[in-house]
C-alpha cells in the first residue's frame, strides 16, 4: 500500500468515526442518571429517582429555517393547542458555547396536580437542540438547580479546527 492511500484510508476511517455520536456535550448532574436506550426519540435522557427528566434532542434544520423568534412562537403554539400547556415565561439563554437561545417554561395541570414543562432551544450546525425537563411543579422546584446546571452545560458548537469537515453531524472530542 502506497503512502497516499494509507492517508487516504486514515483520513476516511477518522471521518467515519466522527459520524457517531452526539451532536452536542451535555453533563448529568449529581442526582440524576443517564438512561440507556432513548433512541430515537432522544440523543440523551436522564432522570432523577422522583422523575424528574431532563432529555436533550437534535433536529436536522439543513435548510436554516426560521430564527428564534420563528421557533419560539411554533413551540409556544405546539405545546398550547395540541397539549393544552401554557407558557408561563420566556427568557433569552446563552449555552455553555456561548450560543444564543430561548427558554421556554410552560405549565399544565394533569389530576389536579401542577406539572411544569421546560424547553430550551439553540440553533446550530444547522439542527435545533430541545433541552426539555419536566415533572409535577413540586418536583421541578426541588430540582431546580440541578435541572438549571443541566441546560447551562449544554454545547451545540463543536469548536474545532476540523469541525466544518469532519464533524459535521458530531462532535467527538467531547
Amino acid at each position: 500500500m502506497n503512502t497516499p492511500t494509507i492517508c487516504c484510508a486514515a483520513l476516511f476511517s477518522l471521518a467515519m468515526a466522527a459520524g457517531c455520536g452526539r451532536p452536542f456535550d451535555v453533563k448529568t448532574a449529581p442526582g440524576f442518571v443517564e438512561l440507556e436506550g432513548q433512541a430515537p426519540s432522544y440523543d440523551y435522557r436522564a432522570t432523577t429517582p422522583e422523575g424528574v427528566v431532563v432529555s436533550v434532542r437534535a433536529i436536522d434544520n439543513a435548510d436554516d429555517r426560521g430564527d428564534v423568534a420563528f421557533w419560539t412562537r411554533a413551540i409556544t403554539l405546539q405545546l398550547r393547542d395540541a397539549s393544552g400547556y401554557a407558557l408561563l415565561d420566556s427568557a433569552d439563554v446563552t449555552s455553555k458555547d456561548g450560543t444564543k437561545g430561548k427558554k421556554l417554561t410552560f405549565g399544565h395541570d394533569e389530576d389536579g396536580k401542577p406539572y411544569t414543562y421546560t424547553v430550551t432551544f439553540f440553533m446550530a450546525q444547522k439542527r435545533i437542540f430541545l433541552v426539555e425537563a419536566g415533572g409535577t411543579k413540586a418536583q421541578m422546584d426541588h430540582a431546580h438547580a440541578s435541572v438549571a446546571w443541566m441546560e447551562q452545560e449544554v454545547r451545540v458548537k463543536c469548536g474545532s479546527f476540523v469541525a466544518p469537515v469532519l464533524a459535521s453531524h458530531t462532535c467527538n472530542r467531547w
